[in-house]
């Protein structure tokens, strides 16, 4: 695709992983090449740097509300010589998995697929049948529940 490797090196620099870069990346072609008024982009890269632009600005804003970091501690669950770390893990993944089966059903789909079976945004959205801003709709209303609910517990 036109200027993606130069994009993807730009917005390399504003996230935390290769995977985060090419999720902008792809959202960002997606949404420039399916704008109906194209024949009013006068500079291609330009529109493509600002789109991207845009993702980043509104992921910012999303992560201040409600970050996603991982929740239970995956070294706890392991086999270890004390039971009381794992089993507050185990317990701890229970109420996650409870309280994840009480989301909105499309909150809940998207949430699983893209936090659980880790799918990129344009697959949740293709897989739902829905816009990737909808997704993201969808997802942030999942985590500032999810961020509500434990820090109630």
């Amino acid at each position: 695709m036109p200027h993606a490797v130069v994009l993807r090196r730009r917005v390399r620099s504003s996230v935390r992983s290769d995977d985060d870069a090419d999720d902008v990346v792809a959202e960002a072609m997606a949404r420039a090449f399916s704008v109906e008024d194209w024949g009013g982009v006068g500079n291609g890269k330009h529109y493509l740097f600002r789109v991207a632009r845009n993702i980043l600005i509104d992921e910012g804003r999303r992560g201040a509300i409600a970050s996603f970091e991982p929740i239970v501690d995956m070294d706890a669950v392991q086999p270890s010589a004390s039971p009381e770390p794992m089993l507050a893990a185990r317990d701890e993944l229970r109420q996650i998995e409870r309280f994840v089966a009480t989301l909105p059903a499309q909150s809940r789909r998207a949430f699983v697929m893209r936090r659980i079976e880790e799918r990129t945004p344009g697959e949740v959205a293709e897989a739902m049948g829905l816009s990737i801003s909808t997704v993201e709709k969808h997802l942030a209303r999942a985590m500032m529940l999810l961020t509500r609910e434990l820090a109630a517990t």
